[in-house]
């Protein structure tokens, strides 16, 4: 990693609107997920816990599942120990998943944007990128508070 890079995250497209970055060390996995649903589960199974997943493109025209594989992507976000629950999940919607290092020269600030859990976000490369509020999301997952339209 070069000195100017703000450091490696994963680029998960969330919706047709949302495009998260996240750091890598917050991801536990990717999951692949059968499915013949065109909207993800409410929950899955991963490692032995019952983990929720959250969809942020549930009236998007973005498909969730891919028709000739007929499965989806969920990513398993890795939360604060000590909350209702420690991992909850993100449905993948899109084809923009990949890894990037951040270089700060191709980064421009927008202004604060009004969505939920959401803290910043930026252009980068001509694409518009949120930086999720984790422990915010987690905590309303955890209370029952996660209403995600």
């Amino acid at each position: 990693m070069s000195d100017n890079a703000l450091g490696c995250c994963v680029l998960l497209p969330c919706s047709s609107q949302s495009s998260w970055v996240v750091p890598q060390r917050c991801l536990g996995e990717i999951v692949t997920v059968p499915s013949s649903d065109e909207q993800p589960p409410a929950e899955i199974s991963w490692r032995g816990q019952f983990v929720p997943v959250v969809d942020f493109g549930s009236k998007d025209t973005v498909p969730w599942r891919d028709h000739r594989g007929g499965a989806g992507l969920i990513a398993i976000m890795l939360g604060q120990r000590d909350e209702a629950c420690q991992y909850f999940g993100v449905a993948v919607r899109g084809g923009a998943l990949g890894v990037s290092d951040l270089p700060e020269d191709d980064i421009e600030d927008l202004p604060d944007p009004e969505l939920d859990f959401i803290k910043a976000a930026f252009r980068m490369n001509g694409d518009i990128y949120q930086v999720p509020d984790l422990l915010s999301l987690q905590r309303a997952i955890g209370a029952g508070n996660a209403v995600i339209q």
